[in-house]
Order: C-alpha cells, then sequence, then structure tokens
C-alpha cells in the first residue's frame, strides 16, 4: 500500500515495480525457494532455455495482476452502477488502495507451495494434499503471516486470491473477492495463464505462446453474466478483444501440444517420479513445512547424482535414464483414427506388449484436457452482452489434448517397433 521503492528488470515485462511489503515477502525464505523451482520441470532437457524459475513467474503475475486490476477499476471502464455499488473507487476509498495490495501479494504467494519441479510429480503427494494445499499453510503458518500483519493485511484475504475458491473451502467469497481470485487464477484471463504462455515461450525459444497481451488487458472488464440466467458478473471482455482472446487460449492449446506435451519431456517426468519414489521417505513428499521449505530442484537433483554415482538399489535406473539421457523411447501416441475404433487404444497395445515382452520394459503416460473454451462474458458494441461461445466459432472447435504414449526400454525399440506394425491392427480392431 505503500510507494514503490524498487525495481525488477525482467524478459517479458521490462521492468517490475516493488513497495516496502512486497520487498518483504519476495526476500522471505518461502519466496525466495522459489528460485530453485523450475517453472516447467525437466523441459530443460528437451528445450536448453528453459532454465526458469517460479520466482521470476510469481513476479510476472503480480505485475499483471496489478495491470489488470487498474484497467477493471478505472471508472470509465465500469459499465453500471451495480458494479460500481462493490468495486472500490479509485482515490476516494481506502479500499481501492487495500486490495490492490492485496491482489498483487496473492499474485506473489500464489506458487509459493510447489514442490521440486513444479508439476512434475506432484501426485506424489498423500492423499488431500496439493500445491494449494502448502501455499496456504505457508501463508497461514511462516514469516510471511507476520509480514502481512506487520502491513495490515489479512493473511485470509490473501489466501483466498491466492488459490481461489475452488481450493479455498473454509469460507465463501464475496463477489468481489471471487473477481479478484479470477484475476490471478482464472481459467479465461487469470494473470498466471498469461505470464506462463508468455515467459514459457520466450525461455523455450518458442512463438505458440505469444499474442497481444497487452491488447488484452486493456479490453477486460467486469461484465455481469446475463446470459446465465444471473447477474453475478464476473471478468470479461469487450468485443474488440474476442481476437487477442481467441489467439490466448490457442497459444495454451499450442503451448501444451508442443512443449507441455512433448514426448521427451512427458518420458523425463515418469522417470523423475520413478526416482522420486524410491527416494522420498515412504514413496511421497512430506508435508510439514520445515521439510517442504527444505526442498527444492537442488536437494533433488544432488540426489539422482548420488544415485547414480553409489548405484543405489532402486533409485540409480530412473537416475541413469535421467543423467545419462538414455530414456525410454516412444513407440506409439495418440492416433486419432485408433481411437475411432476404441476409446483407449494405448490401454489395450500396453496390455498386449506386456503380456508379450517383460512388463518392466515400458511405460504408459495417459493425461487428457478436455479442451472446453472457458465461457466469458463479452460485452457487444450495442451495449449488450453475450456469452463468449456464441460469438466465436473457433472456440467451439478447439480440440481436446490428449496423452496416450507408450515409451520402451531403447534396447527395444526396433524389436516393439517391429511387433506393434504386426499387431496393432489386430489387437484394437479385435475389440469392436
Amino acid at each position: 500500500m505503500g510507494d514503490y521503492i524498487k525495481e525488477i528488470r525482467d524478459p517479458v515485462h521490462v521492468f517490475i515495480r516493488i513497495d516496502e511489503t512486497e520487498r518483504a515477502i519476495i526476500d522471505s525464505h518461502p519466496f525466495q525457494r522459489l528460485r530453485n523451482i523450475h517453472q516447467l520441470a525437466m523441459t530443460y532437457l528437451v528445450y536448453p532455455g528453459a532454465t526458469h524459475r517460479r520466482f521470476e513467474h510469481s513476479l510476472g503475475v503480480m505485475e499483471l495482476a496489478g495491470r489488470i486490476y487498474d484497467i477493471i477499476t478505472n471508472p470509465d471502464n465500469i459499465i453500471d452502477d451495480t458494479i460500481h455499488s462493490f468495486v472500490p473507487r479509485r482515490g476516494a476509498d481506502w479500499h481501492h488502495g487495500y486490495w490492490r495490495s492485496v491482489l498483487r501479494i496473492a499474485a506473489l504467494c500464489h506458487d509459493l507451495g510447489h514442490l521440486p519441479f513444479s508439476h512434475g510429480a506432484e501426485d506424489l503427494m498423500p492423499p488431500g494434499w496439493n500445491h494449494e494445499r502448502l501455499t496456504l499453510e505457508i501463508i497461514f503458518n511462516s514469516e510471511i503471516t507476520s509480514i502481512l500483519k506487520e502491513a495490515g493485511i489479512q493473511p485470509e484475504h490473501v489466501a483466498k486470491l491466492a488459490v481461489g475458491p475452488q481450493k479455498y473451502r473454509n469460507e465463501p467469497f464475496t463477489v468481489w473477492e471471487a473477481i479478484l481470485a479470477e484475476i490471478i487464477v482464472g481459467n479465461a484471463f487469470g494473470a498466471d495463464r498469461i505470464d506462463y504462455l508468455l515467459r514459457d515461450s520466450h525461455h523455450c525459444g518458442v512463438a505458440y505462446g505469444r499474442f497481444d497481451y497487452h491488447r488484452l488487458l486493456e479490453k477486460l472488464r467486469i461484465l455481469p453474466a446475463h446470459y446465465e440466467g444471473t447477474d453475478e458478473p464476473s471478468l470479461g471482455i469487450e468485443y474488440g478483444g474476442m481476437q487477442v482472446a481467441e489467439a490466448l487460449l490457442l497459444a495454451r492449446y499450442f503451448m501444451f501440444t508442443q512443449v507441455y506435451y512433448h514426448r521427451v519431456r512427458r518420458i523425463y517426468d515418469l522417470h523423475l517420479k520413478e526416482f522420486l519414489r524410491a527416494w522420498l521417505p515412504e514413496g511421497s513428499f512430506p508435508t510439514d513445512l520445515a521439510t517442504h521449505l527444505y526442498l527444492t530442484d537442488n536437494e533433488v537433483q544432488s540426489a539422482i547424482a548420488e544415485a547414480y554415482r553409489c548405484k543405489i538399489k532402486e533409485q540409480y535406473e530412473p537416475a541413469r535414464c535421467i543423467l545419462r539421457r538414455d530414456h525410454f523411447r516412444l513407440v506409439y501416441e495418440h492416433n486419432p483414427k485408433d481411437h475411432e475404433i476404441y476409446p483407449q487404444p494405448g490401454y489395450l497395445l500396453f496390455q498386449g506388449l506386456c503380456e508379450k515382452f517383460d512388463a518392466s520394459l515400458f511405460r504408459h503416460d495417459v493425461d487428457k484436457k478436455e479442451n472446453a473454451a472457458p465461457v466469458f462474458p463479452v460485452l457487444l458494441r450495442d451495449g449488450t452482452i453475450e456469452s463468449s461461445i456464441n460469438q466465436s466459432e473457433l472456440l467451439k472447435r478447439i480440440p481436446p489434448l490428449i496423452v496416450d504414449n507408450i515409451f520402451v526400454h531403447p534396447n527395444y525399440v526396433k524389436e516393439v517397433e517391429t511387433w506393434l506394425r504386426r499387431e496393432k491392427d489386430n489387437i484394437i480392431g479385435g475389440t469392436t
């Protein structure tokens, strides 16, 4: 809530300005830990430039969230009295500055709970735990708690906005809180998504994630969703921004197909999980804060190197695959034609391969995102509000993202490929 005291140079946003409270958060141990958490796990083994960390991404999300807040709370951009009634007035209402600070700090804190190598092995957490729950633990039970209280900021407000209503079930959200959370974690225009697409694209050296985000931000508005039979407002866009909204969602689709779901990146995730399952106590990540804040990519990388050097039992083979870049090789991937014949062709082929050969030679990697375009309100030129789905044929046609990969030990690639060419159609077609 104070004046900016420092500028940080950033390859995506050029300059990021911070105030005293934000600097205190950034200098805290939980936030500095993010310097040692890769944003894209082991993607740097595929795209060498992808060595960026959660640290700079979190700074970028804070910067974008602040910009969006300033645009949507500008009185010239508020379309009716209903929205005026809950949006704090800039310059005339103390709450305007307070909620701006809460939003920016929540954006800073939104990834504090990430595990080593980010999403690479999050399913190794105990039941009921995820990185959002760890984020809440840090906001409520670490040095960040006292920093917030000293600045007159309620930790509960920061926690709610940092993870959003889907992950924060302790108490209901007001309409205003829900919109602010949407600025950070929203499925359509969340600052988290905007920054990671731009930043990941920049560091990977690909163009897929780039779009005119300046235009996008300028066209964002708080709009009532009349088309859904309710006046409850949400983050929407003026009609003049529809093309860049489409570009954002296409950027996400192509970044998934070309980067996040890249076959080599996926197999390294599997090798990493195998190593961690053997290395971690009881095969899962601890949830106590002291241990969580100690664990970073550095500790895991050191353990991988030690397991390889000392040939530590179950840890050795996945460590070797990673360090020697001797990963399992792709022999089957999602094929729409096969999918038309049987909904899970990879499962059938994986079963057949495990029966024919040694099952330990294979890995089956499955994931699916329906990729249904998020529905958001669009303010038309005549002042009416429509659903985005009714305004964009393109959004209706973005296909689902499907991963159905089978990998094999590198020594058996030719033999398995020969067998698949001979038997694949019989195995899949035999189910019809």
